[in-house]
């Protein structure tokens, strides 16, 4: 359940963060009239991540086990390559997002309600797709039979909400740069799990071999009905019975990634400029 919750908050307060950057904007700057177009471009996105939340989980239903597991396993690997790539661009551009809006949401202000529709859809767009994609391949990895996984993940949006509504009524002050560090190494944790987990998936889709291959059994030890065996998979998504593809993939995903996701940043000096002579 925490590792769901920690993806609600993180992925939750990223899109509350981008909202409250545009709507600060636009109310110091006296645009309230470009204020529906924003909210509208808001709703459209969160629309679009709710439905497509629901297609992947209804639409898997349908499916036979070998295919369910073979887009189960897929989409997971996919969600992981995402998360990823966002925690890192996220990392780099956190101390910058703010200016960043701001020179987009001049532009989209300057071509007219349209394009203040398409920027807040692309802003919050990007993030809600992400979201939804990552919870269900992180709820379908950490499904133990009950509605926590689920819990979890509206907990966190709900605390991010919280968050981003303090955020912009400047009763709370964040430092992004050590947030987004401290819980962008925490997500390359769970994604490890969910990516060990997708390429479960595909072996018992028979797409990878090696299902019977055991790289150890502590079933004994930490049985997965217990109450701890229950907390480590909700938290790292942890199997007490992995195959050997899927302890492989996790160290050689989580080692690197948390190893340069925590390294830390250079910044280059600007080049001095000659004058010509």
């Amino acid at each position: 359940m925490f590792s769901n919750y920690l993806i609600g908050l993180r992925e939750g307060l990223e899109a509350s963060l981008v909202v409250c950057i545009l709507i600060a904007y636009l109310v110091k700057t006296d645009r309230r009239d470009a204020l529906k177009p924003i909210w509208a471009g808001i709703a459209v996105a969160l629309a679009l991540a709710l439905g497509f939340g629901c297609a992947l989980e209804f639409g898997s239903q349908e499916l036979t086990f070998q295919a369910q597991e073979a887009l189960g396993g897929s989409l997971s690997i996919l969600a992981v390559g995402l998360v990823t790539w966002m925690v890192f661009w996220m990392r780099r551009t956190a101390r910058h997002l703010k200016s960043e809006l701001h020179g987009r949401l001049d532009a989209a202000l300057a071509m007219g309600t349209g394009a203040l529709v398409a920027t807040a859809f692309l802003a919050v767009g990007r993030e809600g797709l992400e979201t939804a994609l990552f919870v269900w391949a992180s709820v379908h990895a950490a499904s133990d039979g009950t509605p926590r996984p689920l819990l979890g993940v509206a907990l966190g949006l709900l605390t991010a909400v919280l968050l981003g509504w303090l955020f912009y009524r400047g009763a709370l002050r964040i430092n992004l740069a050590k947030f987004f560090t401290w819980t962008g190494g925490m997500l390359v944790v769970v994604a490890a799990g969910v990516l060990a987990y997708g390429f479960h998936d595909l072996q018992e889709a028979d797409f990878l071999p090696g299902l019977t291959d055991k790289a150890f059994d502590i079933s004994g030890t930490i049985p997965p009905d217990s109450w701890y065996g229950t907390l480590l998979k909700g938290i790292l998504n942890f199997q007490p019975d992995p195959t050997t593809l899927q302890v492989t993939v996790w160290l050689l995903y989580l080692i690197p990634t948390l190893a340069l996701f925590l390294a830390p940043t250079r910044t280059t000096a600007p080049t001095p400029v000659r004058d010509k002579a």
